[in-house]
């Protein structure tokens, strides 16, 4: 990062120090040029070339998270604008500012008559944006350009909104719009339209460090790595937000700056300690968790925060197993970052996973809880006592002695067709539906084909299952369902179709069905109600045949015994493999799926 130069941003001028007191970091240190925003390097150069080129908006849209720079970036855009030297040697917009020009200390100040911020929250109404509207007719009074600041613009209401849209469209040659929000959703698409838009990043953890060591330095304030990695993940990305708990870490440690009095400041849990916390629930070693978490509750740490920091933790275990290059953060200690490859390396994704869906789930529960350590505490208790928990993969290859075999995957949803179901009816698309293909027979003759009598495809139905496999191959889901639900097969003939009735059946179901079946086979079909009893319905078949299934799954020893080592669990569905080598798809196996 570049020096500031010295102006009233920098808080270098002894006037101003003198009148206005200690200024806080944020606004001492706010940068007053391009090359002083940090973390914006595509917004910068994209304005860079517009600047180069002649081709600037008539306004833009800053957005992003509080503290990133859009009120900093609108004011030295501003600036930009209008730029001019004493001699005369600047003519036009640039971004190159080496000096203080003649409008720049006011525009920094906020008091420069042709550039305007105006807080949207606070001026929200038609009335605001007309006084926008009436003013921006007249010619800026000594800068180049009238540029007018609206700061959370998205508070504006609807009515003001409109009330803009002309002018902001069509502004008079001299006059520039430049809005900023946290809020880029709320801001009308009609606004967006005509502005210029730019998302200003978060500030990554290390451009966070290096800046804090260039302002530590100026400040002659001695302060830890440690401690500097700690305020930079405290501010999650915002500039504001690190230079305001830097100022804080200042004043509460009186002197240098040491990690322990960050953690303090801001209740956290040592990272080290963390650290240890994590590989004692990894052990399952209960005792020692307990003991830690109470040690680090007694200094002042405060529960949630403690889960929260476990949870950020396996996040980077995890992310670490994926993408080694991870762990070479160097906003992270150098014990976070060796102990996690060691983490990331002996534990299995599998329990990582299970670690974490049990610290969020915790965390909510410390949160709303009147006792947080309690719950806390039981919190950890569960995940210790989980984490010797073989997975059920696990526990299936120590059941059948073959500890290296790995488990075979299970399909993805599919399984057997009930018995009774015949393959889906498939037929080529654009093919005619109908067991022997119909080729038209040419002709030039207009009468002939007029006098020619119309030939429908017919198609045959062999049974009733060929019925179902055409509905679906209709998608006809209501006959579909009918067929499966509703009816119990009596007798099925190609053209006839006797059935018993469910109670359920709808009163058309006999019609529509005659209808129906006419239409998609090119012939008449008869479709009658028996007083037999009839065959189950095919849903009864398929759930009857299921339940089989799960008896003989229920019944295998390998299944009984993994059973036994989870008491409490059930089966709760079965689901069979792909058909590998000799093995029968008919055949129940030990994959199931169990619930706790």
């Amino acid at each position: 990062m570049n020096e500031p130069k010295k102006s009233a941003a920098s808080g270098s001028a002894p006037s101003d120090a003198a009148a206005d007191g200690y200024r806080v970091l944020a606004r001492k240190y706010r940068p007053a040029r391009f090359d002083d925003l940090i973390g914006q390097n595509p917004m910068v150069r994209t304005l860079s070339n517009a600047f180069e080129s002649g081709r600037i908006p008539q306004a833009w849209i800053l957005t992003g998270v509080r503290g990133v720079g859009k009120t900093t970036t609108a004011r030295i855009l501003a600036r930009a604008l209008n730029y001019e030297l004493a001699d005369g040697s600047v003519k036009d917009p640039t971004i190159n500012m080496p000096a203080m020009g003649l409008h720049c200390q006011a525009i920094i100040e906020s008091r420069h008559p042709d550039v305007l911020e105006m807080d949207a929250a606070s001026h929200n109404s038609v009335e605001d944006v007309r006084q926008i509207n009436d003013a921006i007719r007249y010619a800026p009074m000594s800068a180049r350009y009238k540029v007018y600041i609206l700061d959370e613009v998205h508070m504006l209401s609807g009515a003001a909104f409109n009330a803009l849209l002309k002018t902001l469209e069509e502004p008079p040659p001299h006059a520039k719009f430049i809005f900023a929000t946290t809020e880029i959703r709320k801001v009308p698409v009609t606004v967006l339209s005509r502005c210029q838009r730019f998302d200003l990043r978060r500030v990554d953890a290390a451009s966070l460090i290096k800046h804090l060591e260039v302002i530590a330095a100026k400040e002659k304030v001695e302060i830890e790595p440690a401690a500097l990695a700690l305020v930079a993940r405290a501010a999650e990305g915002s500039v504001r937000d690190s230079l305001s708990l830097f100022d804080q870490a200042i004043a509460h440690a009186a002197g240098s700056v040491r990690a322990e009095d960050v953690r303090q400041m801001l209740g956290l849990a040592d990272r080290v300690r963390v650290v240890d916390l994590f590989e004692a629930l990894m052990k399952g070693d209960v005792t020692t968790a307990l003991k830690e978490l109470r040690e680090q509750y007694d200094i002042g740490a405060d529960p949630a925060v403690i889960l929260s920091d476990l949870a950020e933790f396996t996040h980077f275990v995890t992310r670490v197993k994926v993408v080694p290059a991870v762990a070479d953060d160097v906003s992270l200690s150098e014990a976070e970052r060796t102990r996690g490859r060691a983490f990331a390396a002996q534990l299995s994704m599998r329990v990582l996973s299970r670690a974490w869906q049990m610290l969020l789930k915790g965390i909510s529960e410390v949160q709303a809880s009147a006792r947080p350590v309690a719950a806390a505490e039981m919190v950890l208790v569960r995940i210790a006592y989980a984490a010797d928990l073989p997975t059920p993969d696990e526990v299936v290859r120590s059941l059948s002695g073959n500890e290296t075999a790995p488990v075979r995957p299970q399909g993805n949803g599919s399984s057997a067709q009930p018995q009774g179901y015949a393959p889906r009816y498939e037929m080529p698309r654009g093919s005619p539906r109908s067991s022997a293909a119909i080729s038209p027979r040419p002709t030039d003759d207009p009468v002939a084909r007029l006098e020619e009598p119309a030939v429908t495809p017919t198609l045959s139905i062999a049974s009733f299952d060929d019925l179902i496999a055409l509905a679906a191959d209709k998608r006809d889901i209501s006959a579909k369902m009918a067929l499966e639900r509703d009816v119990r097969l009596v007798r099925c003939e190609d053209g006839q179709l006797e059935i018993a009735l469910e109670p359920t059946a709808p009163k058309t179901l006999v019609h529509d069905l005659q209808r129906k079946l006419t239409g998609w086979t090119g012939k008449r079909w008869i479709v009658v109600v028996s007083k037999e009893q009839g065959a189950p319905t095919m849903r009864a078949q398929a759930e009857a045949q299921q339940a089989e299934i799960e008896r003989g799954v229920q019944s295998d020893p390998l299944v009984q015994a993994v059973l036994n080592r989870f008491p409490g669990a059930k089966i709760i569905g079965v689901t069979q493999n792909a058909l590998d080598g000799g093995e029968s798809a008919s055949e129940p196996g030990p994959d199931s799926e169990q619930e706790a």
